[in-house]
């Protein structure tokens, strides 16, 4: 039976087996479970009575949920291996605002070769009890429960990837069912997004509800990331999916993750994102109360989102001659795309827009400004042996980090990560745009679990004044390649610090750290001539998903001669879930995401035209 041919069944055997609890008595036989009737995509109820099954693998799946979506790939290619072993694969929605139209449009997205079934009513989560998707549930011939949880243990928290997977737990509990053993680790603890509660009745008399309340929190605090199409994991538009999310976002609201804003308090710092504690109460008062939906009538006005460029029409857009398509899994996809901008002139250039063709999938860009034409060479190059049915394909060159080339600091052009607004500098401030210069953007391109397109575009603004000041950025390093030792393998503090100094007056407008998988934390602090050391950025919980471009409140005057020092700490120990290493290793200074970097990207003008604005300040490791 395939995704797109689901016949109605009634699943046979599904109930939770019950347990033994308190003292030393053994528990009772687990027995095998009773009928439950559910409905496919064609929305007709029939029977699965395979009894020649030797197992039936439960996975509990929601359509809207990316960690969900990001194991259908896997549980593909389980039906693929098992086939002819005699275990049965079956997904069950168990959301009721899943319509059959959609459970149908949804089998043949994502080309799913195992049937799914609607339980709106919840008849399989009553029985097998599973809090979140995805979760599975073997059943052994006898339709007894065998196994339950996770899929593997790819992921350490909801939304919260490993490094590397180590143990596949259906995999294992299906192995040994099949060869007759007892299954080892019959229970384990899944991540994933929350099973809808079951529907309450509206009160619109309830003192705080959703449409009067909780939604305009929402559209000041949240909907710019997390509406349909953005890249925001799930939307937070409707009452549904808020009363869905709320536990989720309530924890991450708590836990300091949401919405979105990586430094410490810092009056230096812009854009802020802290929920206010009167929004923060609000959503908790709902919570408690139950989330009552109140009166629809009562609901502000939608918000109106830009969809245009921000800053009006770029004078240059650079699009690529194709889509990017990304696979539906593997590891995160970094690719460079080069476009040559042809200008019989230097230009100055006084802001840069990135429009993302797909959120969902691009995690961030980086461009730089090449003059050698390497890049330009190696997406020939790339192009010239290109397979056109590669599962990750389109133009450009992928690479593990970087861009393939070691790029001139001064051409620079900054970044963009979700959340982020293009800005225009000051009058008389710009950064060059040499004459045949080629902009080189790496984009970092998350999987969703089905085949994606994107084609991100680059909107450049010319200064519409001659600029007196040369807008560049400083790379300021932590680590250095020749001379900073490997991090030790076991440490879970391992710090590293190095200084600068400028050596000509500078004025900074932006900041943007960056580390690897290893990072803890990170810090940028700057040393004027005979007065006292102040932070400009602190990470103190660096988080490698999400990286982004902070910009200063106003700029900021560093004189010559001011000392600029980084300080970063890694954690290379076996107790990291994101060490991309087990056991740990030694770990370098390297482009690769295994490897480790400690930079601050300080954006600043200056009337220097000196290649370099910074030089050692001697070098302080420590351990």
């Amino acid at each position: 039976m395939t995704a797109t041919r689901c016949t109605p069944v009634v699943l046979a055997g599904l109930v939770v087996a019950l347990l033994g609890v308190g003292g030393t008595t053994a528990p009772p036989e687990p027995k095998p479970v009773g009928e439950i009737t559910l409905t496919d995509a064609a929305g007709k109820p029939s029977v699965l009575a395979d009894t020649a099954a030797k197992a039936i693998v439960v996975a509990f799946l929601a359509t809207d949920c990316p960690m969900s979506n990001g194991y259908l790939p896997a549980i593909n290619d389980l039906v693929a291996k098992y086939a002819d072993k005699g275990v049965r694969v079956v997904g069950i929605v168990p959301d009721p605002e899943t319509t059959a139209e959609q459970l149908a449009a949804y089998a043949k997205e994502y080309k799913l070769a195992f049937p799914v079934l609607r339980d709106p009513q919840h008849a399989a989560v009553s029985a097998l009890g599973p809090k979140v998707t995805p979760e599975v549930v073997v059943l052994d011939d006898k339709r007894v429960v065998r196994y339950r949880g996770r899929i593997d243990d790819g992921y350490v928290g909801r939304l919260k990837p490993k490094a590397i997977v180590t143990r596949h737990d259906l995999v294992a509990a299906l192995d040994e069912l099949l060869s007759g053993k007892p299954v080892t680790v019959s229970e384990t603890k899944a991540f994933g997004c929350p099973v809808p509660a079951a529907e309450k009745a509206a009160d619109a008399a309830a003192p705080v509800t959703f449409y009067k309340d909780v939604l305009p929190v929402l559209q000041a605090h949240c909907q710019s990331c997390h509406r349909p199409g953005q890249v925001g994991p799930f939307a937070l538009t409707t009452y549904k999916s808020a009363a869905r999310w709320a536990d989720t976002s309530l924890a991450e609201i708590h836990a300091g993750r949401m919405p979105p804003w990586k430094p410490a308090p810092n009056p230096l710092l812009a854009g802020g994102r802290a929920l206010p504690a009167a929004a923060r109460q609000t959503l908790e008062y709902w919570v408690a109360q139950g989330m009552p939906e109140g009166d629809p009538k009562d609901a502000p006005p939608a918000p109106t989102w830009t969809d245009g460029w921000t800053l009006g029409e770029p004078d240059l857009i650079l699009e690529a001659p194709a889509d990017t398509v990304v696979a539906p899994s593997g590891k995160d996809l970094f690719r460079v795309q080069v476009f040559p901008t042809n200008l019989p002139e230097d230009k100055d250039i006084a802001a840069i827009e990135v429009r993302p063709g797909n959120p969902r999938v691009v995690h961030h860009t980086l461009q730089v400004v090449d003059v050698t034409g390497a890049a330009r060479k190696m997406q020939e190059a790339a192009a010239a042996k290109a397979d056109p049915n590669a599962p990750d394909r389109g133009p450009g060159y992928a690479v593990g980090m970087g861009w393939g080339f070691r790029p001139d600091p001064n051409y620079f052009l900054g970044g963009w990560a979700p959340g982020m607004l293009p800005k225009f500098l000051p009058d008389g401030v710009a950064q060059k745009l040499p004459k045949g210069g080629d902009v080189c953007v790496q984009t970092h391109y998350h999987r969703t679990g089905k085949e994606e397109r994107d084609r991100t575009k680059i909107g450049l603004y010319f200064a519409k004044k001659p600029a007196t000041d040369l807008y560049r950025t400083v790379p300021l390093a932590g680590m250095l390649r020749a001379i900073t030792p490997p991090i030790p393998p076991g440490e879970k503090a391992h710090k590293v610090e190095r200084q600068w100094k400028l050596t000509a007056d500078v004025t900074a407008y932006r900041v943007v750290p960056h580390m690897h998988l290893l990072g803890k934390d990170i810090e940028l602090t700057a040393t004027p001539p005979g007065e006292k050391d102040f932070t400009i950025i602190r990470i103190p919980a660096w988080d490698y998903n999400w990286q982004e471009q902070y910009e200063l409140k106003e700029p900021l005057n560093l004189p010559k001669d001011t000392i600029l020092t980084v300080r970063a700490t890694y954690d290379n120990s076996a107790d990291n879930p994101l060490n991309p290493s087990v056991p740990p290793v030694p770990v370098r200074y390297g482009e690769q995401t295994t490897d480790e970097m400690a930079f601050v990207f300080l954006g600043v003008s200056s009337k220097s035209t000196a290649r370099t604005l910074i030089v050692p300040n001697g070098l302080l490791f420590r351990k």
